[in-house]
């Protein structure tokens, strides 16, 4: 297995020939004989650097994220980070799944790198890799460390999520909304329970994830929802993108951003294979559909976004920005926590 490329992010790689994120012989391997973390292995690891810089190539909206995991148990088949697997000599199917890694030390770097002076406080996001809060985080407990250094250096952040843990976290992120401008996005492509038992086996139902949406604007965090994917010819009928709207309406979203399903190679491999068995007689239609790469033709993106904003004007949620950040206003001032700072150029 290869680690001295794990500086992969959402939107390309950086294979950094000067400084490995971490050696080999810093590695351990476990698996839990429990029921949630059977058939999984965590490949324990401590990492040198944990604020990564998104490729400036990337379609990505910010320029900074922290992922403390690699490989997702959330097993979602259309996953676009199946990719960064095979950079570590895994392949993007089952391993991705199964073979988590795990930066132990994520939260007490975190904390080092953003009291450094030349660590300027820009906008950090999360789960935009893989899930931060898969069912690892569970067991390994590495969010609020991580919550609690963005919180103590009041630098702004943002969360995208499919899992309910993050409720676990809620006095963190009102803390943390006290003093700086946090985001909280949570997933739901659709709400059809059949197709959310196949193409995404290892998350939450959607209804679980549009309670999380209900109880953060319960405490005054307001939450987009990121209505993605889209999956072509099996939810994007106009009766059930209107239910899927419907329902992230009533549970109180702050916004719904649709995002057609895209399929990048690692990923388009093995969501075609679940295809020909699952939906057989939509192969070829996917194989027009997705002929010119990894995108659906803009027309169809177009159509669907049309849709959906449509879809929420009508119940009352307008197509802003999914997860805007919100900033709580305390009861006095917070202390300053952070001194003046310069740029820090981070693998």
């Amino acid at each position: 297995m290869r680690w001295e490329n794990l500086t992969v992010e959402s939107g390309g790689h950086s294979r950094a020939a000067d400084a490995a994120l971490f050696g080999a012989d810093a590695v351990v391997s476990r698996t839990f004989d429990t029921p949630e973390f059977r058939g999984i292995t965590f490949h324990e690891v401590r990492a040198r650097s944990i604020i990564n810089r998104v490729p400036g190539a990337s379609r990505m909206p910010f320029e900074w994220t922290v992922n403390p995991y690699r490989g997702c148990s959330h097993a979602c088949v259309y996953c676009f980070a199946r990719r960064t697997h095979t950079y570590l000599d895994l392949d993007s199917g089952l391993d991705f799944d199964s073979q988590i890694v795990v930066k132990v030390n994520a939260p007490e770097l975190l904390r080092r790198q953003l009291g450094s002076r030349r660590w300027q406080g820009e906008h950090i996001a999360m789960g935009t890799n893989v899930d931060c809060y898969q069912r690892a985080e569970g067991r390994y407990r590495l969010m609020p460390g991580i919550l609690s250094a963005l919180r103590d250096h009041a630098n702004p952040f943002s969360i995208l999520t499919k899992g309910t843990l993050i409720l676990r976290d809620l006095d963190l992120l009102v803390q943390s909304a006290q003093v700086t401008d946090v985001g909280i996005s949570v997933s739901v492509g659709f709400t059809d329970p059949e197709l959310w038992r196949t193409v995404e086996p290892g998350t939450p139902a959607p209804e679980r994830r549009l309670d999380v949406v209900r109880t953060l604007a319960d405490h005054g965090l307001g939450c987009g929802v990121l209505m993605a994917p889209v999956i072509p010819f099996l939810s994007d009928h106009p009766a059930q993108l209107r239910a899927t709207v419907r329902a992230i309406a009533a549970a109180g979203a702050t916004s719904v951003t649709p995002l057609v399903l895209h399929l990048r190679p690692g990923a388009r491999e093995w969501f075609m294979a679940w295809l020909a068995r699952h939906h057989p007689y939509l192969v070829r239609r996917y194989e027009r559909l997705y002929a010119d790469g990894s995108y659906a033709p803009k027309w169809y993106q177009r159509r669907i976004t049309r849709q959906v904003h449509e879809l929420a004007r009508e119940y009352g949620i307008g197509p802003t920005r999914a997860g805007m950040p919100r900033r709580i206003q305390p009861s006095e001032p917070p202390e300053p926590s952070m001194p003046e700072s310069t740029q820090l150029t981070l693998i």
